[in-house]
C-alpha cells in the first residue's frame, strides 16, 4: 500500500523516548514545553509560541484571545475560506461570532481574492482566518494589502503548511497569530499537538492564561504582577484566582520531549515534500495549474482537479493507493453549517468540492510510487 501520510516519529525517536521515560522525568506541562516553545520561535523567527493540544485547539485559543484582549466583541464577523478544515469554522460559531465564507481560487485553493475585497467592502468584518491549503502559497502580499487596507486583522491556519514560504518568508509570520498542527501525519508529529505563535506580546500573555484554566501560573512576573495588582489577589488566593474565561488546552512534556527532536528534522522534511511537489507538478500540471511563484512549497498532499475524478479514485484504491476528498470540500454545504444559516454554495468551492482529491506526499515517499500514481492517474 502506498499511505496518504507516514508517521514522522521512527524507531531512533522511541528509543530515545524509552531512555527518558527512565529518567522518572515530569509528564505533565513543565520545563521542556518551555524549551520546545523556544525552540520553536528560533526554527519560526517569531518572538512568542505557545503549545497546546492539537492545531484545532490552536484556532480556539487565537479567536478567543482576541476577544479576552480587547482586540475584537463577541459579534464580531470572521471571514473563513470555504475550502478549510471544520475547526477554522467551528469555533467561530462556539464563540458565538458571525462566519462569513468566502470562495477559493483554483490555483493555489486558498481565498478568491475578488470575492475576498468584496466580502471586506460589503461587510466590514474584523478577522480573516486564512487558510494554506495544503502547503500551497496564497498571494500573501494582495492578502496583506486587502487586510491593512481595510482595517482586518489577519490570523494564519498554517496546520497543513510548515516551512512553505512567500518571498523568503515563512508562511505563519505574516499575520498577528499563527497555528499549526503537529498531529500525526503533518510535516512533525508529537503524537497529538498544536502551536500558536506571534510577535504580540499582550497576545501572549492572555494565550498562556486562556490554555490553563485562566490563571496566571504561567504568566510573566509582571503580567502576573498586574494582574494581581488590578483584582487585589493576594499570594495565597492566586492558586484558584481565574483572570480570563480559559480552557483546559495544555500539552505535556512527553509531547514536548518528542517535539524537540522532531525540529531537528523540520527542514529536511520540507525539502522533500517540495521535491516530491516539483515531480508532481510536472508530470500533472493538466490537474492542478499551479505556478510555483515567489514561494517555496513544503507540500502536505498533492490536489488534484478533474471531471474524471470517481474513475480515478477507484482506480487508485484498486491499486491500494490511499486518497482523500478535498479537505472539508465546501464549508458551506457540511451539514453542521447548513442547519444554522442554509446552504451558501460558492462557484470555485464547488468545482474543488465535487471535483477534487488528493494524493500521498510525504517524506517517504519514492519517485518509483509517485510516477505509479501518476501513471493511474494519466492512463
Amino acid at each position: 500500500m502506498i499511505k496518504l501520510v507516514n508517521d514522522t516519529i521512527n524507531e531512533n525517536d522511541i528509543d530515545k523516548l524509552i531512555e527518558w521515560l527512565g529518567t522518572y522525568p515530569r509528564l505533565t506541562k513543565g520545563p521542556l514545553t518551555l524549551e520546545f516553545e523556544k525552540k520553536w520561535c528560533d526554527w519560526l523567527g517569531v518572538d512568542f509560541t505557545i503549545f497546546c493540544n492539537s492545531g484545532s485547539s490552536a484556532n480556539l485559543l487565537m479567536l478567543w484571545a482576541l476577544i479576552e484582549a480587547g482586540r475584537i466583541k463577541r459579534d464580531a464577523k470572521i471571514v473563513v475560506p470555504s475550502v478549510s478544515w471544520a475547526t477554522d469554522l467551528s469555533p467561530v460559531i462556539q464563540l458565538g461570532m458571525t462566519p462569513i465564507l468566502c470562495d477559493a481560487n483554483l490555483e493555489d485553493l486558498s481565498v478568491d481574492l475578488t470575492h475576498l475585497e468584496t466580502i471586506f467592502k460589503e461587510t466590514n468584518p474584523d478577522v480573516l482566518l486564512l487558510v494554506s491549503v495544503l502547503g500551497l502559497v496564497p498571494k500573501m502580499n494582495k492578502i496583506v494589502e486587502l487586510c491593512e487596507e481595510y482595517g482586518v486583522i489577519l490570523l494564519e491556519d498554517t496546520c497543513e503548511s510548515m516551512g512553505s514560504t512567500y518571498d523568503g518568508k515563512k508562511l505563519g509570520t505574516f499575520g498577528l497569530m499563527s497555528s499549526f498542527s503537529t498531529y500525526f501525519g503533518h510535516h512533525i508529529s508529537t503524537i497529538e499537538g498544536g502551536l500558536v505563535s506571534t510577535n504580540d506580546e499582550e497576545l501572549y500573555e492572555v494565550l498562556k492564561c486562556i490554555r490553563s484554566h485562566g490563571w496566571d501560573r504561567d504568566s510573566s512576573k509582571e503580567y502576573s504582577t498586574h494582574l494581581r495588582n488590578s483584582w487585589d489577589t493576594s499570594d495565597f488566593d492566586a492558586f484558584y484566582t481565574f483572570y480570563h474565561a480559559g480552557f483546559n488546552l495544555r500539552s505535556t512534556d512527553l509531547q514536548s520531549f518528542i517535539g524537540l527532536g522532531q525540529i531537528d528534522k523540520l527542514d529536511t522534511i520540507s525539502k522533500k515534500r517540495n521535491n516530491n511537489f516539483k515531480i508532481y507538478n510536472e508530470l500533472l500540471s493538466d490537474f492542478l495549474p499551479y505556478i510555483e511563484d515567489n514561494g517555496f512549497i513544503s507540500n502536505f498532499a498533492y490536489p488534484v482537479i478533474t471531471k474524471d475524478r470517481d474513475r480515478i479514485i477507484k482506480k487508485l484504491q484498486d491499486a491500494n493507493i490511499e486518497v482523500r476528498p478535498m479537505i472539508c470540500g465546501s464549508m458551506g454545504t457540511q451539514p453542521f453549517y447548513v442547519k444554522r444559516y442554509g446552504k451558501k454554495e460558492l462557484p470555485n468551492a464547488s468545482v474543488i468540492d465535487g471535483y477534487g482529491f488528493y494524493i500521498p506526499n510525504h517524506p517517504d515517499l519514492t519517485r518509483r510510487q509517485i510516477n505509479k500514481i501518476v501513471k493511474i492517474i494519466k492512463d
